[in-house]
């Protein structure tokens, strides 16, 4: 005869999916949607704060231990994405070869979790002061590349006016640097 199994508590299966839950939550990194406009344009209490032309809205989600190689990351990928057309109306050129202008905004919303419930929780989000430093060093890294980039006002609430053109919106992550290519 076997000898019964424990039984596991409630409080030991709720420590599991915490760990779980904090363990996918390192799976994610910078979290970055790009869009190509042909103008956009940020404004806080009635004064824009940032105007581009033709170029990319950059819209920035800072995640818990997220850190400067996250940042780099999504700057090169960004700078690097093929998403502008050549003379035959083809994804070849990226905003270097074209001289994008970019438009930087920070936007924590990018890690909304909406799993459960219908309110959105933000708890994979960096604090404030953690995710203001590292945007603001992305912002030095977007303008080392030698592209004109404006930014709007960090933790503030912004009007982003954007005329997406293609439309074409790309969403980024720099976990997935370390995801395998499927197919």
């Amino acid at each position: 005869m076997k000898p019964p199994r424990p039984r596991v508590g409630r409080g030991a299966a709720i420590s599991k999916l915490r760990f779980e839950m904090v363990a996918k939550q390192r799976d994610v990194g910078v979290r970055a949607l790009v869009q190509r406009v042909a103008r956009a344009s940020v404004a806080v209490g009635g004064e824009v704060v940032g105007q581009i032309g033709e170029g990319l809205v950059v819209f920035l989600g800072i995640g818990q231990g997220d850190g400067e190689e996250d940042a780099r990351y999504i700057v090169d990928k960004v700078v690097s994405l093929r998403i502008f057309d050549d003379e035959d109306g083809r994804f070849n050129r990226s905003a270097m070869e074209v001289a994008a202008q970019l438009l930087l905004v920070s936007q924590f919303t990018l890690y909304a979790d909406v799993r459960r419930g219908r309110r959105p929780s933000f708890s994979g989000a960096a604090s404030p002061q953690e995710a203001e430093a590292l945007f603001e060093r992305a912002v030095e890294l977007f303008k080392e590349t030698g592209l004109r980039a404006e930014t709007g006002r960090f933790q503030q609430r912004m009007l982003v006016d954007i005329q997406n053109e293609g439309p074409v919106t790309i969403m980024l992550d720099s976990a997935d640097r370390h995801r395998p290519r499927r197919g």
